[in-house]
């Protein structure tokens, strides 16, 4: 297919099994899967959800609702937090999102996140929504924040994370 890297793409399948490009172009550098993104402009961490804006996720004014947009973020940490946790996690903490520009029906949107720190049962995850008209190529950052996961035992009580394994590169 002309313009796109097929190797590049294939290089960021996600935890979930879903294919997101990586960066293309000049600049690049490698991100925390070994694949190459843009040392600015382009997301970092795994790929978590990649889904279109559909009419239904609409607010009164047409676009996206930022509520819709937040859940998928939540849903993307939790990914990543249950693959590191190997099991239940809950989300306890968000910092503040600012939307830089709305999503519009149409506009795929990806959603990428990485693990920035643990504590004894808590991860705190970056994760960054991106936006793609449905027509081009380019990206851009819609909005940002910082969810913190607590793993939680069958009970529902906060429990240790696993030691990290070598493979582990979330």
């Amino acid at each position: 297919m002309p313009g796109i890297d097929l190797t590049r793409a294939a290089c960021a399948i996600s935890g979930a099994g879903q294919i997101a490009a990586a960066g293309e172009g000049a600049g690049m550098m490698q991100d925390d899967e070994g694949c190459d993104s843009e040392a600015d402009g382009y997301p970092r961490g795994r790929a978590a959800i990649r889904t279109t804006a559909m009419p239904a996720d609409t607010n009164p004014a047409g676009d996206i609702f930022g509520g819709w947009l937040m859940a998928q973020m939540d849903l993307a940490a939790g990914n990543v937090a249950a693959r590191r946790a190997r099991g239940r996690c809950a989300t306890v903490a968000v910092d503040s999102f600012t939307f830089h520009q709305p999503v519009k029906v149409g506009d795929e949107v990806s959603v990428f996140a990485r693990i920035l720190r643990e504590g004894r049962s808590s991860m705190h995850l970056h994760v960054e929504a991106w936006r793609r008209l449905r027509e081009a190529e380019d990206r851009h950052k819609v909005t940002q924040a910082t969810f913190v996961f607590v793993a939680l035992d069958e009970e529902g009580r906060p429990r240790p994370l696993p030691q990290a394994e070598s493979t582990d590169n979330l």
